[in-house]
Order: C-alpha cells, then sequence, then structure tokens
C-alpha cells in the first residue's frame, strides 16, 4: 500500500511520517491553503526527505511552466493537480486529483498523462483537506491506479482499503492537531493501521 501524508510544512512531521513508513509527503503550493509552504520552506524540508519517499507538490488550476519552475526549485518528484490544468511535458510524473460525488464514473479518470489519480470528497470551497469522506466503494475495480483522499485516520483507513482496494492513500487534515501541523500520534496510528 502506497501511503502519502500530505499537507506536510515542517521537519518534525516529515519526520515522523518518514520514520511511520510514508511512502510518500505532500507540499502544499496552493497559498489559500492553510498548509500552504513557500518554496524556500518546501526545499528545506525536501533537503532531508530520503530519496526513496516521493516529494509530491500539490498545484491547484497549474499553469504548466510555473508548476514545473516550482517543483524543479523545491525538489519535488511527481505533481498533483487540482482544478484545471495545462498540457506538461511527456514523461512529467502527475497525480489528478478526481472529486468523487455520487454519481462518479471510471470515466472520469481520463488523462492518458496520470500516472495516478488522487480520489477526495467534493468541496465548494477547498480542493483537499476537508476531512470528509465519501463511498469508498465507487472506487473498487478502477482500471487506473487510484489513490484514496479525504476524511481518512487512523479509524477508517482500513475498511477503507478493504472496500475500495486502491493503489494507495492519503491523509491530511485528520492527523492535524492544527492546521498545517500534525498530531505525531495520530500521524503513527495511522501509518500502522495504514501499512498492517
Amino acid at each position: 500500500m502506497m501511503v502519502k501524508i500530505c499537507g506536510i510544512t515542517n521537519r518534525e512531521d516529515a519526520l515522523v511520517a518518514i520514520d511511520g513508513g510514508a511512502a510518500a509527503l505532500g507540499f502544499n503550493f496552493y497559498p489559500a491553503s492553510p498548509r500552504y509552504v513557500t518554496p524556500a520552506q518546501a526545499q528545506n524540508i525536501a533537503g532531508i526527505v530520503p530519496s526513496g519517499v516521493w516529494k509530491v507538490g500539490l498545484f491547484v488550476n497549474a499553469q504548466p511552466e510555473a508548476a514545473l519552475d516550482m517543483a524543479a526549485q523545491t525538489g519535488m518528484d511527481i505533481l498533483q493537480l487540482h482544478g484545471a490544468a495545462g498540457e506538461f511535458p511527456t514523461g512529467t510524473r502527475l497525480w489528478k486529483a478526481v472529486r468523487v460525488g455520487p454519481d462518479f464514473q471510471f470515466a472520469e479518470l481520463d488523462s492518458p498523462q496520470a500516472e495516478a489519480f488522487l480520489l477526495d470528497t467534493p468541496s465548494e470551497t477547498l480542493h483537499g483537506g476537508t476531512g470528509r469522506t465519501f463511498d469508498w466503494k465507487l472506487a473498487r475495480g478502477a482500471p487506473q491506479k487510484v489513490i484514496l483522499a479525504g476524511g481518512l485516520d487512523e479509524n477508517n483507513v482500513r475498511q477503507a482499503i478493504q472496500e475500495a482496494m486502491p493503489w494507495g492513500v492519503d491523509a491530511c487534515s485528520r492527523l492535524e492537531a492544527l492546521p498545517g501541523r500534525k498530531d505525531h500520534l495520530k500521524l503513527a496510528r495511522f501509518l500502522k493501521a495504514a501499512l498492517s
């Protein structure tokens, strides 16, 4: 199971996630987010991340040139795209976020450039980090790699994995002591549950 911890804003949270077995860390470059990191902050944290752990940059309505420049500057391995996005060069590692409502169909996973799709709960105002779940059964049997997100914590991640059979899971807001700061006990418990 590929486990991503999103909304990393400091070295301490990154180290606890890495020690617990996270395969990927998410860095939010969307200025309106309470988990926003500046390029300098992201670069500082990325410098302590082992090469075997993916650094994922989260972008909203990304302009390819600006997003690629930011990713190169901060050492990101993968770009996670929310909202509208332009065409990226072939070979760019992309994860595309898709909002899953009651009428969700696998046809919505239609980006040939994306190596995986992050399935999240719809929100009128937020691009992720809502703390709310969706019907995980809607993701089961997807022909592409899917990453479950939205309201996951140590109490429900095993059930989510059993119902959806995803390639990966992603958690953020339910693991926090306050926005942008992880509760290290919750984080460790989530990782243990997801990887057991």
